[in-house]
């Protein structure tokens, strides 16, 4: 039998040859997932001997697997996000930790309105998530924001997507969010109610000829569909900037997440479509990573 220890270092040996970059926190990850094992646990086991050979196997099958250069998510099936579990495939983009400011910030708007209306006595906030993927950022405000009986609709093109999306709706609780397959806002030609206080979208912003530059990972395994910014990826911005004018209410906002080197192109788009008040954000790293507008009709 081996120790604890010797299988994590060998696991981490075995991505590092296979050019893993992650290789120290991808190994801990998935013996964590095959032993059920937080850290605290291992540091008092780690010089023991494993007795779970079924747990040892299912570690170095996974190992083997993320060898292979398959995201680590697409392996355990899950990833985090704002705090909640979300599930994941080859379906969806993995939530990233970038993406989280995108979440913070359209937290301190919602919740600012949310404080105005009921100061005013007015009616509930309406939240549209364009591009919602996984869910990811409409169920995170769903559990995270203020108004918790908002009403929340996330839009996606992709059918496979949309049902992940609905998985993790029901896995967080997130009674309040709705989902809808529609391209873009075509669903808004038909007796649906679409007005919004507040829109936030994370959408496909690579240029076309950069995809092929990108990991092995995201060049791979996330789908081509929630990548390609057409060809100088910033095509979503304008179409959805254009129906976004038409459909927030006076003094509702835009927010996107972008490109750290779309902060210009971004802000002249919101701008040329009316938009007021525009800030570009930075992320953890120092790049702009957030832009916002306010719509005065």
């Amino acid at each position: 039998m081996s120790r604890y220890i010797d299988i994590l270092n060998s696991g981490k040996e075995n991505l590092k040859k296979a050019g893993i970059n992650d290789f120290n926190t991808d190994g801990w990850l998935l013996f964590e997932e095959a032993f059920h094992m937080d850290r605290t646990s291992y540091f008092m086991k780690q010089l023991d001997e494993c007795s779970d050979e079924k747990a040892e196997q299912n570690f170095y099958q996974m190992v083997n697997v993320r060898c292979t250069h398959i995201p680590l998510q697409h392996i355990t099936g899950h990833q985090e996000f704002m705090g909640l579990d979300f599930k994941v495939n080859g379906h969806t983009l993995i939530p990233r930790q970038d993406t989280e400011c995108l979440v913070e910030e359209a937290l301190k708007y919602i919740n600012e309105l949310y404080r105005k209306n009921m100061a005013q006595n007015t009616e509930k906030i309406n939240i549209l998530d364009m591009c919602t993927g996984s869910g990811c950022i409409a169920i995170s405000i769903s559990k995270l924001a203020d108004v918790k009986a908002g009403n929340i609709t996330g839009v996606d093109i992709s059918t496979e997507a949309l049902k992940v999306a609905a998985v993790n709706k029901i896995n967080n609780k997130a009674d309040n969010v709705t989902f809808i397959e529609s391209n873009l806002f075509d669903f808004c030609h038909t007796s649906q109610k679409c007005r919004w206080d507040i829109i936030v979208s994370n959408p496909p912003y690579i240029r076309t000829e950069e995809i092929e530059e990108l990991t092995e990972e995201v060049r791979l395994h996330d789908p081509r569909l929630a990548l390609d910014g057409m060809e100088d990826g910033l095509f979503f911005y304008r179409e959805i900037t254009k129906k976004a004018a038409e459909y927030i209410n006076d003094g509702g906002y835009l927010l996107y997440e972008i490109g750290c080197n779309q902060g210009e192109e971004v802000s002249g788009i919101m701008k040329e479509n009316g938009f007021k008040d525009i800030k570009v954000v930075k992320d953890m790293a120092g790049l702009d990573r957030v832009v916002t507008g306010k719509l005065n009709h």
